[in-house]
């Protein structure tokens, strides 16, 4: 096998969900052991294959070709294919290794659950499904892996379905997410209606002559065609890659199971917004109004859901509001032209993220299912590997020079402070303010968790431990990963990995100034160890240790004395809220004004109660010539005779 083919990429596509028909159909059947072991396998052999097409596009190998032709309506024809390229390669192994990770780890998180085997059908199926979005070539493809991921999350995130708050939730991502589909799939109707094809080539062949149409939405305003489809394909990266307003569904999926916190918001659904924009990269970089609107989104997302995790106690909680503001940076990123350095950030997020999720996993079983990380503390002498691997992940996170976190990151914030997209200016001072927040509530958790004195009870069986060896495992090799990734910021960023797989007009590569400044790894880690997101990070973790290890009573006099504000943080500054009683309540009063003017009122009222009321007051006067006397029946029939006698005559 020394080239790409079909039969190759077939079976990366097709083995995870093999794995996921054998758990899920015959998991009964065959028991537990070999319900995860057809999942693992399925997703190992999509992993190694995954890593040797990397290999193969590195030694410049490519692929572009249909796979199978599903439809020929006149001169559209919707297809299933596969485009392979840096781009797609690299995803394709990030997600399959997060995914056996999640995969391994979920042995030792699930064994006792009833619904094991469906789990493990569940996230294999998500696994493929995420394998088709990236590995598509056309936006029909896209669409159905798009879909297909959200259905999945749908059935993940509700996994316990007896549990009312996870139904709520998967209800509440499932509705979100439409929304944000819903532009996603006007997006498509648009690149359909201008280019005639949903092939990626052939689209983005068009993509000049698109960007000088217009268009009138409204009556005497003008729109660039090519703006309005980016915005609507954006507003689909908005749901299911969390953006303000619509990420109000991605705290809550936290519902549903450890493992598939750490599938859903690592590498795999949300970050699916982030590949696609860069994938549409060539139509994206046309429409410097779209680059702006993805610059502000993405700012106000890195900042203010920071600002949410200071405040949160649930340890998933605190790592799901990180996870929103990260995908901030990634979309600012995007915002500035800046695809390579977003793709690279969603490449290391996907480790350090992961390993943090599963990290918080581990201790909650430790914690005999506890989450509340104001009952922990001092856990670092009963899991020492669970402490130092999340040690690595929240320095990874706040972007400890060295680790994969700070290359990805500081390349970004360099990026955008090139920036002349209007809106970048807020944009910089945003991403480095959020390396402030980060900082600060990522050690709160750590020094909560792992340090200070036990807020919980330690006696006999109840005595916290260290997690097996299939929990462990996943953690130390992404803490390998979250540790060296960083080091392929050369050839990722600033050599020519991408190539074709990214477009980038001059006037916005950002990039290319950062290049100049690039003079090697350890050159650029000493540069950013002179720059304030540096000191900013340290400034928060020496915040973090005053707060909450030294003088642990001023957070809650802070609490008490920013009360205003401390309530419009612990009510998410009122987006629930707003969507409850305007969009949710707006629909409930919608549907009961339906209900009792239309069904009741209209149809049964007027429409089948008035028809039988019709009816019966005709009856009440037909039944009154009825007499049952001759003479009566007699002289109607005289009368009829005479006036058809008298019409006929006339």
């Amino acid at each position: 096998m020394d080239q790409l083919n079909q039969t190759l990429l077939l079976t990366i596509a097709l083995a995870p969900l093999a794995g996921s028909i054998i758990a899920g159909f015959f998991g009964k059947k065959i028991g537990k052991v070999w319900s995860h072991r057809a999942a693992i396998y399925g997703v190992a052999i999509s992993f190694v294959l995954s890593a040797w097409v990397l290999k193969l596009v590195i030694d410049g190998a490519s692929y572009n070709e249909t796979v199978y032709q599903w439809l020929q309506a006149g001169s559209l024809s919707l297809e299933v294919g596969f485009m392979i390229d840096a781009l797609t390669a690299i995803m394709m192994v990030v997600v399959t290794f997060v995914s056996l990770m999640v995969h391994i780890y979920t042995i030792g998180y699930m064994y006792d659950d009833d619904g094991y085997s469906r789990f493990f059908s569940y996230i294999s199926l998500f696994t493929f499904s995420m394998l088709m979005l990236v590995m598509a070539n056309n936006f029909m493809q896209l669409f159905f892996g798009w879909e297909a991921v959200g259905l999945v999350s749908y059935l993940l995130i509700g996994f316990w379905y007896k549990k009312p708050t996870a139904i709520y939730a998967n209800l509440k991502a499932f509705l979100v997410n439409r929304v944000g589909d819903f532009g996603f799939l006007l997006g498509i109707a648009a690149v359909l209606m201008y280019a005639g094809s949903l092939d990626y080539v052939e689209v983005f062949a068009q993509a000049p002559a698109i960007a000088t149409q217009s268009t009138e939405l409204f009556a005497g305003h003008s729109w660039s065609v090519m703006t309005v489809i980016c915005i609507l394909l954006f507003i689909g990266a908005m749901g299911k890659s969390a953006q303000v307003p619509l990420h109000v569904w991605l705290p809550d999926s936290m519902e549903g199971p450890t493992p598939i916190s750490a599938l859903i918001h690592a590498a795999t659904m949300v970050t699916a917004g982030i590949f696609m924009v860069t994938r549409m990269s060539p139509l994206f970089e046309f429409s410097e109004t779209a680059l702006s609107f993805m610059l502000i989104i993405g700012a106000i997302t890195a900042l203010f859901m920071g600002f949410l995790g200071l405040i949160q106690n649930d340890i998933k909680r605190v790592i799901a509001y990180s996870t929103l503001s990260q995908l901030g940076y990634m979309t600012v990123a995007l915002g500035a032209s800046a695809y390579a350095a977003g793709m690279f950030h969603l490449m290391t997020h996907a480790f350090f993220k992961a390993l943090l999720f599963l990290g918080a996993g581990s201790v909650i079983m430790a914690m005999h299912h506890q989450q509340d990380i104001r009952k922990m503390g001092g856990l670092k002498k009963y899991m020492p590997i669970t402490y130092w691997t999340a040690l690595i992940g929240s320095l990874a996170l706040i972007g400890l020079p060295g680790l994969a976190g700070f290359f990805s990151k500081d390349a970004i914030i360099e990026a955008v402070s090139y920036s002349t997209i209007p809106g970048s200016s807020f944009a910089y001072f945003s991403v480095l303010a959020g390396v402030f927040i980060t900082a600060l509530y990522s050690f709160r958790l750590f020094f909560l968790v792992f340090h200070g004195k036990e807020r919980f009870d330690a006696e006999g069986d109840h005595k916290p431990h260290e997690s097996p060896a299939v929990v462990t495992v996943p953690l130390v090799l992404l803490a390998i990963l979250s540790v060296i990734a960083g080091d392929f910021i050369g050839p990722i960023l600033f050599g020519d990995f991408f190539a074709t797989a990214i477009v980038v007009h001059p006037e916005h590569n950002v990039l290319a100034h950062v290049a100049d400044e690039y003079h090697g790894i350890f050159a650029f880690m000493l540069h950013g160890m002179m720059m304030p997101a540096f000191w900013l990070a340290m400034l928060g973790i020496g915040f973090a240790y005053f707060l909450y290890m030294v003088r642990p009573d001023i957070p809650a006099k802070l609490q008490q004395r920013f009360s205003g504000l401390y309530r419009i943080l612990e009510n998410k500054y009122y987006f629930d809220a707003f969507n409850e009683k305007v969009f949710a309540g707006g629909s409930r009063m919608i549907g009961q004004f339906l209900w009792k003017v239309g069904d009741q009122t209209i149809i049964d009222g007027a429409v089948v109660n008035g028809t039988a009321k019709t009816v019966g007051a005709i009856a009440k006067i037909v039944r009154k010539v009825q007499t049952g006397y001759l003479y009566t029946y007699a002289f109607a029939m005289i009368i009829g005779l005479w006036l058809l006698l008298s019409y006929f005559v006339v």
